[in-house]
């Protein structure tokens, strides 16, 4: 019986060795959390092969864990990097999208308006010869002046056009009538009557109303593209929080720390994370909206009156019939320029450089000439002085002018489409910009959205909801910085705005404003913006170096 006493011993004490070894929890390997640490690029002697204590962890939860320290710590510049990669990757998109309509928009204005001179140039040169190269750089001016309102917007177009056909009216004037010499006095004179005379007819009051609207229109659209392209490129690169960046490490990488390598955040979990770190871009989309729908408006006035393509199309053709109409509409008074002179007791001598209604220094009479001069220039300005009898016979004739001067026809004029159409692009944009409406109040929802950072909307029980693989039991927070006080994942302080998103939302409100403007044919001022290096890309806006009245901004502004 004794021999049997030791063994019996032994194993007693193994099978109480083994219960409580099953007793105790089994400590589970990291290997696979190690693997995927490296893979990131990071020191796989800081992973653990086996759970180890996780009394040193400051944000995961604490307990068994295959976290160290070091691996928490570069988890949470890593979680800070991957959530700005996300967001950039939303915004670069729409970024990308206003880019390429601007360039295309900003390429085909600019063509529109070469190939406007470069068939004006033909054409004249064609039909009126050395008449149109002798005053072509007039023509240049106008074209000039055209370019320089569309790129700097520093051009007043209606006094432009103005002097334009003032400046005709001079050339023309001399041209109708070279028997005679005009002083330049002479010639400002006639200019007084321009309105009186209409020596264009309708044409100048029509094409300016034209010009105006269009370039208008074109250059405020193009220019509200560059700023939603601004816009958005500033705002797609985030700053997140502190607070932000531990909520992020949380979500991404704290169920790595417990082995939950395959789960992936709750979608709800995700959404109030992404509202809380995004809660300043929230704050845009409300201006944003406006934004979108002004240029929507000035889209529809693109397509219709507002056409900048079918004004410059045939501006050769509307200039030609200007300048027909003045040959058909100057009245030739054949007449004694005693008579004209009678008629005003003594008029003005206007060849002789004297104002109108001075006592002409000129001898009466002159010789009887058949003149392309309205009677009231004669009555208004007085006779010119006509040209010595040797010079007479190199002026140009009636017949001879009507002979060079004639009117267009459309089947002449070449097509000036630049590779696409208007309509094309305003299409195609408009089907852009309504995609981008609400993008910012979207913007967690999308990003949550993307496979990387969150489970799918109808995975709510397997899922990572902060503190294990359960149910998300939180509501979602509303978008916007004044929705976020109880924001049950992220803390935030409502009291301060981000000043750059205050600048992009003022920027959007004074482009909407001016949006506005050119869809009612309204001239818009825009700001030099070189002499605004604080804002350089965007829209100048004074206010928001301010930091108070950026505060005050902020605090008019509309909530949900």
């Amino acid at each position: 019986m004794a021999r049997f006493g030791l063994p019996a011993l032994l194993c007693t004490l193994a099978a109480l060795s083994a219960a409580l070894l099953a007793a105790e929890p089994k400590s589970k390997s990291c290997s696979e959390v190690r693997r995927l640490y490296v893979s990131k690029g990071f020191d796989k002697n800081d992973a653990p092969t086996h759970e180890i204590n996780g009394d040193h962890l400051k944000i995961c939860p604490q307990g068994y864990t295959c976290c160290s320290q070091e691996m928490e710590e570069k988890y949470i510049l890593q979680s800070k990097d991957d959530f700005k990669s996300v967001v950039s990757e939303q915004c670069n998109h729409l970024q990308a999208v206003f880019a390429s309509r601007y360039k295309k928009f900003d390429e085909f204005f600019k063509e529109l308006l070469e190939n406007a001179e470069k068939s004006l140039n033909d054409m004249f040169v064609k039909t009126y010869g050395h008449l149109y190269m002798q005053n072509s750089e007039l023509f240049k001016d106008l074209f000039e002046e055209l370019k320089r309102y569309y790129v700097a917007g520093n051009v007043n177009l209606e006094e432009m056009l103005q002097d334009f056909w003032a400046r005709l009216l001079e050339r023309m004037f001399r041209l109708v009538n070279s028997q005679y010499h005009f002083t330049d006095e002479y010639l400002e004179c006639v200019s007084k009557y321009t309105e009186q005379l209409k020596p264009f007819g309708d044409v100048p009051r029509k094409l300016k109303l034209q010009v105006t609207r269009a370039f208008v229109a074109a250059r405020t659209f193009a220019q509200g593209l560059a700023v939603a392209r601004d816009v958005v490129s500033k705002v797609s690169v985030v700053n997140p929080t502190a607070q932000c960046t531990h909520a992020l490490l949380k979500m991404i990488y704290c169920s790595h720390c417990q082995g939950l390598v395959t789960v992936k955040p709750c979608y709800n979990y995700c959404s109030n994370i992404m509202r809380g770190c995004l809660a300043n871009q929230g704050d845009l989309d409300f201006e944003w909206n406006n934004f979108i729908d002004a240029m929507l408006m000035v889209a529809e006035r693109l397509e219709g009156p507002f056409n900048i393509e079918s004004v410059m199309d045939p501006i050769d053709v509307k200039i030609s019939d200007a300048i027909m109409n003045m040959q058909e509409n100057s009245v030739q008074v054949s007449q004694k320029v005693h008579e004209a002179g009678s008629r005003r007791g003594a008029a003005a001598g206007g060849g002789g450089g004297g104002e109108p209604g001075e006592p002409s220094s000129l001898p009466c009479p002159f010789p009887r000439v058949t003149v392309l001069i309205p009677t009231q220039v004669f009555q208004g300005c007085g006779p010119p002085k006509p040209l010595p009898a040797g010079r007479l016979s190199r002026s140009i004739s009636e017949g001879a002018f009507s002979a060079r001067f004639r009117p267009f026809h459309p089947e002449e004029r070449p097509t000036t489409a630049a590779g696409t159409s208007l309509d094309r692009l305003v299409t195609d944009v408009k089907e852009k910009l309504k995609q981008a409406k609400k993008f910012w109040s979207s913007l967690p929802s999308n990003v949550c959205n993307d496979e990387r950072m969150a489970a799918g909307n109808g995975n709510e029980d397997d899922c990572w909801n902060g503190k294990g693989k359960s149910r998300y039991l939180f509501a979602v927070t509303g978008n916007g910085l004044a929705n976020q006080g109880n924001n049950p994942e992220v803390q935030v302080d409502t009291s301060k705005p981000d000043i750059l998103i205050l600048r992009q939302i003022m920027a959007l409100r004074v482009m909407t404003s001016k949006m506005k403007n050119a869809y009612n044919g309204n001239d818009v001022d825009f700001f030099d913006i070189s002499k605004c290096p604080s804002f350089s890309g965007t829209t100048c806006c004074p206010l928001c170096d301010e930091h108070e009245a950026t505060k005050s901004f902020f605090l008019s502004l509309p909530r949900k």
